[in-house]
């Protein structure tokens, strides 16, 4: 090839380098083979073909970077492409309104600059470090707006912030859990009172023996289980209410899983004799401490191991199994009890869920707020639970808790 069209060739990759072309390279291949063919002809022609292949590629680029930039303006999540130290280099509409900037003014500021947060700027750095990270920040504005801000560290450098308006969500959330509390609150005063009137109704139809009916003595047994459940219904509400909003872990201290395990076990052995079951615990050392709220997590243990006992058939046993493994500790509950349709596992975890052909012993069930308590409590904890079940063979109820790293 002549090197004059080495030349212009070579003009052409730079200047589409310097226009950020992803697509350089097949553009000048492109252009290599027009120059190829004309490399006989007269140095005009080939000069023509190049500069209508240069045209062609300006026109398909200016077509997507159009279409690129009104996809971002019609997005109703802010958007900020921030650089390697911490500046604006793009922005959207949504974003500047989100910020209350001008349009076209977040452009060359730093994420301090933009945001006035400090921690906007802690979160930025993470993402360019780990990778990705979420938080929120709430606006210094009369509508005391939430903003939800996720990053993630771009593949061609810098990170990307992805603005969301969480106001309305998050004042939703307050009005459920304000309206749940208010409720548990005002139930569980007349509650107790029927709970103790139905208890003391049963113990004297227990004294007065054959003076009262048999089928009465019965309907007064109800009438206090029922309201048993309704007063164990109107306390984990509120309990999960609690949890959801964010502010229910108390104390961080260093757990041993293990001797929690054992604790748990001793609470509800005599639960675990009058209903024929045997309770066992493996512990596999070495097993490493976790962190978490010692209170919550012993709430985990007794909800799984309650409807393992609950679930399973007379002489039937449950076993504890505690373990590490790949950065965590990992707590099984297994028990051979009756099992879980695969259709229902999805969802066994949701609030008030409850399989229908799950019952044993004639039992009603739980509330179905029992499991939906232990998920978010282990969540919290930063770790994941899932369960393992086969109908007619028994449940394996596991979570695993992440081991903190080494000081």
């Amino acid at each position: 090839m002549e090197p004059w069209l080495v030349a212009i060739v070579a003009s052409v990759a730079f200047a589409g380098a310097l226009l950020g072309l992803r697509r350089s390279r097949r553009t000048v291949a492109r252009m290599l083979a027009a120059a190829g063919a004309s490399s006989t002809a007269e140095p005009i022609g080939a000069v023509n073909a190049l500069r209508d292949e240069a045209d062609r590629t300006a026109q398909e680029l200016a077509a997507e970077r159009h279409d690129h930039d009104l996809l971002l303006e019609w997005l109703a999540q802010g958007l900020i492409l921030i650089d390697r130290d911490l500046r604006i280099v793009a922005a959207n509409a949504a974003a500047h309104g989100f910020l209350d900037r001008q349009p076209g003014s977040l452009m060359g500021r730093t994420v301090i600059e933009a945001f006035l947060d400090a921690q906007v700027e802690t979160l930025a750095r993470t993402a360019l470090d780990q990778g990705s990270a979420v938080g929120e920040m709430a606006r210094p504005d009369p509508a005391a707006r939430r903003l939800l801000i996720r990053a993630r560290r771009s593949a061609a450098g810098g990170a990307w912030l992805v603005l969301e308006d969480v106001s309305e969500l998050r004042r939703l959330q307050q009005i459920r859990a304000e309206f749940i509390d208010n409720l548990s609150h005002e139930l569980r005063t007349p509650l107790t009172t029927v709970s103790l009137l139905a208890e003391t109704l049963t113990r004297e139809a227990e004294a007065a023996a054959d003076v009262i009916p048999l089928k009465m003595r019965d309907r007064i047994g109800k009438i206090e289980v029922e309201t048993g459940h309704l007063v164990q219904m109107v306390s984990e509400l509120l309990d999960l209410s609690r949890i959801e909003s964010g502010g229910s872990i108390g104390a961080v201290d260093q757990l041993d899983l293990g001797q929690i395990a054992t604790d748990s076990i001793e609470r509800l052995r005599l639960f675990a004799d009058r209903q024929g079951v045997t309770l066992r615990v493996d512990r596999h050392p070495p097993l490493p401490s976790v962190q978490g709220d010692e209170e919550r997590i012993g709430q985990v243990f007794v909800n799984l191991l309650h409807n393992a006992v609950k679930f399973s058939p007379d002489g039937g046993e449950v076993t504890v199994s505690v373990r590490a493994e790949a950065g965590r500790v990992v707590t099984s509950i297994a028990d051979h009890g009756v099992g879980i349709p695969k259709a229902a596992q999805a969802r066994i975890f949701e609030r008030f869920y409850k399989v229908d052909r799950a019952r044993v012993r004639g039992e009603t069930g739980g509330t179905g707020l029992g499991l939906a308590i232990a998920r978010h409590i282990v969540e919290q904890h930063g770790g994941t639970i899932w369960v393992e079940s086969t109908e007619g063979v028994g449940s394996t109820f596991s979570f695993g808790l992440p081991i903190p790293a080494e000081p």
